[in-house]
Order: C-alpha cells, then structure tokens, then sequence
C-alpha cells in the first residue's frame, strides 16, 4: 500500500513541531511557516509565467531556502531535534541583493509608487511579494514574544521582498509592459 498522507492527528486543531512538542494550529510558529509555504508556492507560481531560465534557476534556489526557513521555523526551539536542519547562510543575503543590483541597473529610474498589474505575472510576483511581507511580520510577532528566530532569517525574508518588488518590475520591463505609476487622488 501506498504512503497514506494523513494521519487524523491534526483533526483536534494540534500538531507537532519538530522535536514533537505539541501547539495549537493557530500557534504563531505555525502561521509563520505555514505563510513561508505559502510564499513559496507563490513564487513557484512566478516561476511558471517566465522563460528565462537563470531567473527561473534563482526561484528555485530561493524556494529551496524557503523550505530550510520554513524547517528551521517549525523546530521547537526548546527541544534538541536530533534532525540536521540545513542553515541559512549570509551568503543567500548577498545572492539576493546582487540580482537586486543587477536588475535595477538596467531598469528606468522609479518616479511613482507603482501599482501591481499590467501583466498576470508581475501582478503574481507582487502577490508574492506582500506574502513575504506577512510572513517576515509574522517572524518579527515570533520574535517580540521572545521565541527564538535565527536573525538570518529576518534578514532574508527582508531582502527577499526587496526582490521580489524589482523582480516585478524586471518582468515588465522584459515583456513590454508599461509599469502603472499611482496617480493619487487630487
């Protein structure tokens, strides 16, 4: 028989973190990786919508870094998980923020607030943006109640929404499409 994917343990409203101390599913831990999964899932979806391939690559090296975060977030910082977690490493930072310099460097200059859309994937890639947006307030949440947060991590989903932003931009700009400036209300 195949690998059953539940196990009804989750039916009462509790799961473990790993190390196997027991939360409540609304516990802010488990918000904060579950809305990590859900960046990661946006950006899979961006992904799908683009054909250059080193981009591509680059999503898929940040989804991988997610899913360590997303490791590191569900352990039960209290508990010795016995599990090699893979770590983050300052070096992801730097990956980031030079393909935030590469792409500004060929983009126009930024004279509005710009409004999400103009093109299904720069609307996606902004979605993902404000995604990673809750989950790095959710991480900040996690560490004003004093529970531990690697601070790598704070840095990262940072820095990744800071990509995200240009990202979309980037996208537009090598499809052709107008970027839509906010023209507020007079």
């Amino acid at each position: 028989m195949a690998f059953r994917i539940y196990t009804k343990t989750g039916d009462k409203g509790k799961t473990a973190l790993i190390g196997g101390t027991k939360v409540p599913k609304s516990d802010l831990r488990i918000d904060a990786y579950g809305t990590v999964d859900e960046l990661n899932s946006y950006i899979g979806l961006v992904s799908d919508y683009l054909e250059d391939k080193a981009t591509i690559a680059l999503l898929r090296e940040i989804q991988d870094r997610l899913f360590t975060i997303g490791a590191s977030l569900a352990c039960d910082p209290e508990k010795d998980t016995k599990m090699h977690i893979p770590d983050l490493l300052p070096a992801d930072v730097t990956l980031l923020e030079n393909n935030i310099d590469k792409m500004n460097d060929i983009l126009p200059e930024m004279k509005a607030f710009i409004l999400p859309g103009g093109h299904v994937a720069v609307s996606t890639c902004h979605v993902a943006r404000c995604v990673c947006r809750r989950a790095e307030r959710l991480c900040v949440g996690l560490q004003e109640q004093n529970q531990f947060i690697d601070p790598l991590v704070l840095q990262y989903m940072n820095r990744l929404s800071d990509y995200l932003f240009v990202l979309s931009r980037w996208i537009g700009h090598q499809l052709n499409v107008p970027e839509i400036a906010w023209k507020p209300r007079k």
